[in-house]
């Protein structure tokens, strides 16, 4: 099996639910569960943010011409139903099933086209960044996935690639795109540029503003990857001392 995971950073204007996440910087989405056939597309997403983003969520799937991941620059014409599983304060779960038309495009799609059938997705939504996760046979051509994707998104994205691995073991310690640590080679150079301009130190001697403009970066693309890089770096201490201590006991 072969796995990668890649960001799109949308432009404004370009996504409304980027948009929406961009004006709610502390709301997240996540798939729950993500299926496309030739002609359709069905996914579950879990939001999690205040009750205002929420609405604003909400808003966004169901008014919009949001299609389920749509990439077509014009009305594509797709049908699309959205409907709200559960609500709490704090989280909101939504069902999309999308039929698609000649003229659309979507990452599932194009992935089916040149990985064939039987790829998994995860995705991830915060601010303009839109995370994908998928995981195929290795039989497909990957690199003409990656060049129909770009085609797709023209200028209103920016593709970054964050990890690729082909076992298990890779996934967990990196390989020939990533750093010894696992890390993206954008992930691995904010981190240390973080570290030698004293960002972690406390008190901060630059905040991430000023760390952005020294790197010359948005200032979103910054914060993006240094999360990104710190969920990783936590999840592989944790795994690596489960591996020596043997899984936890309950509390």
């Amino acid at each position: 099996m072969r796995e990668f995971v890649f960001a799109l950073e949308y432009e404004p204007g370009c996504n409304r639910v980027a948009d929406t996440l961009a004006d709610h910087p502390d709301a997240r989405i996540r798939s729950l569960s993500l299926h496309a056939t030739a002609e359709r597309l069905w996914r579950v997403d879990h939001a999690t943010g205040t009750p205002d983003a929420l609405e604003d969520i909400e808003d966004a799937f169901l008014t919009s011409d949001y299609y389920a991941d749509c990439l077509a620059t014009d009305d594509c014409g797709a049908t699309q139903t959205t409907q709200v599983l559960d609500r709490t304060d704090d989280t909101l779960v939504l069902y999309s099933d999308w039929e698609r038309t000649p003229t659309c495009a979507s990452v599932p799609h194009i992935a089916r086209d040149h990985l064939g059938d039987g790829v998994l997705f995860e995705t991830r939504h915060e601010r303009r960044h839109y995370t994908w996760r998928i995981v195929h046979s290795g039989e497909g051509d990957t690199a003409a996935f990656f060049d129909a994707l770009e085609a797709a998104l023209g200028d209103r994205a920016r593709m970054e690639m964050l990890r690729t691995a082909t076992t298990e073991t890779e996934a967990r310690t990196g390989d020939a795109n990533s750093g010894a640590n696992g890390l993206a080679p954008e992930q691995e150079a904010a981190l240390r540029a973080a570290v030698e301009h004293g960002y972690y130190e406390s008190p901060r001697a630059v905040d991430v503003s000023e760390l952005a403009d020294h790197l010359d970066v948005p200032r979103s693309t910054l914060t993006y990857r240094l999360r990104r890089a710190e969920e990783h770096l936590a999840k592989q201490h944790v795994a690596s001392e489960q591996l020596v201590d043997g899984p936890s006991t309950s509390l």
